[in-house]
Order: structure tokens, then C-alpha cells, then sequence
């Protein structure tokens, strides 16, 4: 496959602002390795931006290349093409070890599955070792910082006791204590609830929510769905590409194949704002999700009186009734007044294609449909036939 090279444009290390909101901004990144068998990319162009204080996650199945992307973020690998900025920081162009080194120090902290804390050092102990590293904090200042730490996340009474002496689920506590003990703005963590029970699962990811309101971006790399739900964005990766992200919100029951083939195959398309997209008894041809903007579903009755009966934001969809039962739209659809509208639309054949493939799709919309359908039969004065739903609501 090819790819696409990013520009080598060399930026600074001294905080070159590429924007003000981008923590994260990923340009064409690619990795390749190498060995006896030939070349085998993992990374194939990856293009990402995370603003600063989102909480996101980063789910793929194994062999996906997630474990490679966290390892471009951390700058603990290299891409063999492409740009990655971090803060502002270019930390790959014309930057060495020992800089990227004393950034990642400053900048970025790390939580890992299996905690690493170190064994003969105490809680507290712990919680310094960064700002030692880091050269951050006076020496005498140091446990009083991390004492602050600890407190943060509830274990200043085990501060004293090794990590052996408290449960797995304070392990991880402390490990992410030590990961914000020299304030870093962005915070990376890599399966950091596999190892715990569900009640120190859901307390880790309190206090990721917390320290993402306190203005940190947290990215967050999982495999268990009921923590992707908390998380302000869900980034899919399979096979070394990113899935769209409107796509994998607006179908979540999708195989991620499935997802990837719309990803590739969707057309966007931009209305103006007011603009119809949609007329009443109008063949449909796509399936449409929206990606930026809003849309209104309408009803005219016999006097041309209108009737605005839903509002549908970015991730849902409309036009899914009649590329699957067929006839013709009985609403208008149309770009709201407020602005502009963009679409990722797919083809009735590619649609019906893929839901052909995916019953668990096809009956997970079924039911949103029915529902759809009692609320909203009454809302068409005009006709006793039933209102067949051209949208439905994110759940």
C-alpha cells in the first residue's frame, strides 16, 4: 500500500505552536520494521489530532497497531515517516535521545497495566522517582509534593508501605500518583484497569474524568467497551488505519472491517445552511450520517404549514428506512438555519451490501426504528400510513 510522506518542515523544540487547542497532532504517520522475512508496515499514515483536556480512547484488536501508535505519542519509538507534535513540540525532527529524554520527564506521563512500580521503594518513594529524573522540585520539597500526590488520588495513610502491602487496585493508584508528579499536561495510559475488579476499574477511570476536567489530556488504551462509553472520544485503529470516527459512532455494531470499508468508500457532501437533502416522495439513495452541523427532519402538511419533528446532530443518521424496506421518503430532510451540514453518505448498493453481512446491525436499527415509529406516528397529520422513521437518535 502506499503512503503518503508528510512534510520534514524541522520545527523547534522550544514549543513551536502548531495550534492552541492541539495536544496531540499526528501527521502521515507511518511505521515500517524490518527483518529477515522483509518489510512489514504497521503504522500506514496515520493522521490524528487530540485536543487539549479530552479523554480518549484507543481500542483496536491485537495486531491493530495501537501499541505501536502509543509508542509514537510517548516518543519511545520512531516513525519511519511523518510528523508528530506533542504541546507544540516536534519531538521527533532534529531532536535527540537525551532531549526527547528530558521532554518526556516534563511532559508526558505514563501509566502501564502491570503498574512497574518499583518493589523496595515505598509509595512515596515512588511518586519522587520522576521528579528526581526530571531534576523538577527542590530536594527538600519533594515529599511534601509527592505526599500532595498521593492525597490526590486517596492513599496518603499507605504513603510509608511498599507495594506488596497494598492491593492491586491501590498499585495503580500510586501509579498513576507517580505519572502526574510533575504535573505533566498530557497523561498516557496503556490497559490501565486489566489487571483490576470492577469497583478499582471504575475508580481509575474517575479519576482519569477528573484530571481531564482539571485540564490534562488523558489517552487511554483499552480493550473493555464499558470504558470506552466514559471516554469524550473513541479512536478505533485496525489494521494500521484509523476508523472514522463519525462512522464508528454512528454504527457501533459494525465489525471494525466493516467499519473500515465505509470509512474508505463514504462520499462527503456539504449543504449550505437551509438546503434540502432530502425531498417527501424522493427515491433514497445513500444512507447518510452526519459528521459536522445539524439537520432537521420536516413535515409539510396540506397547507404547506411546516412541522419540525427532529433535530439530528453529528454521529446519527437518516435514509436508513428506505434503503432497507424500501419506497419513498415521506419527510423533508434538510441542513438546519443555523449553518452548514457535512455528510458521509454511502451508496444504497454498498449499504445494503454490508448490512447483508451484519444482522446484529441490521436488528440493533430495527429497533431504534420501532421506537421511532410509536413516538413519532402521530407527528404525520396528513396520511394514515405509518411514519417510517428517516433518522434515529443517538441512544
Amino acid at each position: 500500500m502506499s503512503t503518503r510522506r508528510a512534510s520534514r518542515k524541522a520545527v523547534s523544540t522550544q514549543h513551536a505552536m502548531t495550534s492552541a487547542e492541539a495536544m496531540i497532532d499526528m501527521h502521515g504517520i507511518v511505521k515500517t520494521f524490518k527483518n529477515a522475512a522483509g518489510e512489514f508496515t504497521v503504522l500506514k499514515g496515520v493522521d490524528l489530532t487530540i485536543k487539549r483536556g479530552e479523554f480518549v480512547s484507543i481500542v483496536g484488536k491485537s495486531g491493530s497497531g495501537k501499541s505501536t501508535l502509543l509508542n509514537m505519542i510517548t516518543g519511545i519509538d520512531h516513525p519511519t515517516e511523518g510528523r508528530m507534535v506533542i504541546g507544540g513540540t516536534d519531538i521527533y525532527t532534529n531532536v535527540t535521545e537525551s532531549q526527547r529524554s528530558k521532554w518526556r520527564g516534563r511532559n508526558l506521563g505514563i501509566v502501564f497495566q502491570f503498574f512497574q512500580l518499583m518493589p523496595m521503594l515505598t509509595l512515596l518513594e515512588n511518586v519522587m522517582l520522576p521528579m528526581d529524573y526530571a531534576e523538577l522540585y527542590d530536594f527538600d520539597e519533594r515529599p511534601k509534593k509527592a505526599m500532595e500526590m498521593l492525597e490526590r488520588v486517596g492513599l496518603e495513610a499507605f504513603a510509608n508501605k511498599l507495594p506488596v502491602l497494598v492491593s492491586t487496585g491501590q498499585q495503580q493508584l500510586a501509579a498513576i500518583a507517580r505519572a502526574i508528579a510533575c504535573d505533566p499536561p498530557l497523561l498516557v495510559a496503556d490497559e490501565p484497569t486489566g489487571n483490576l475488579d470492577t469497583k478499582s476499574a471504575n475508580t481509575i477511570i474517575d479519576l482519569f474524568e477528573q484530571l481531564a476536567l482539571s485540564g490534562k489530556t488523558v489517552v487511554m488504551v483499552t480493550h473493555d467497551p464499558s470504558l470506552t462509553s466514559r471516554t469524550t472520544r473513541n479512536i478505533i485503529i485496525a489494521d494500521g488505519e484509523l476508523i472514522n470516527e463519525t462512522v464508528a459512532k454512528a454504527l457501533p455494531w459494525l465489525r471494525h472491517r466493516h467499519m473500515m470499508e465505509f470509512t474508505k468508500i463514504a462520499e462527503k457532501q456539504t449543504y449550505p445552511a437551509k438546503a434540502t437533502i432530502i425531498s417527501r416522495d424522493e427515491h433514497v439513495e445513500y444512507f447518510f450520517m452526519i459528521h459536522k452541523g445539524e439537520v432537521e427532519v420536516v413535515l409539510q402538511d396540506r397547507k404547506q404549514d411546516e412541522t419540525i419533528i427532529s433535530r439530528l446532530n453529528p454521529g446519527e443518521f437518516f435514509g436508513e428506512i428506505e434503503l432497507l424496506r424500501g419506497g419513498k421518503s415521506i419527510a423533508n430532510v434538510r441542513a438546519s438555519a443555523d449553518g452548514p451540514v457535512e455528510l458521509l453518505a454511502i451508496r444504497r448498493e454498498d449499504f445494503k451490501r454490508v448490512m447483508d453481512q451484519s444482522p446484529i446491525t441490521v436488528e440493533a436499527v430495527g429497533k431504534i426504528v420501532q421506537e421511532k415509529l410509536v413516538a413519532h406516528r402521530a407527528a404525520d397529520s396528513r396520511t394514515n400510513r405509518p411514519f417510517f422513521s428517516l433518522f434515529r437518535k443517538k441512544q
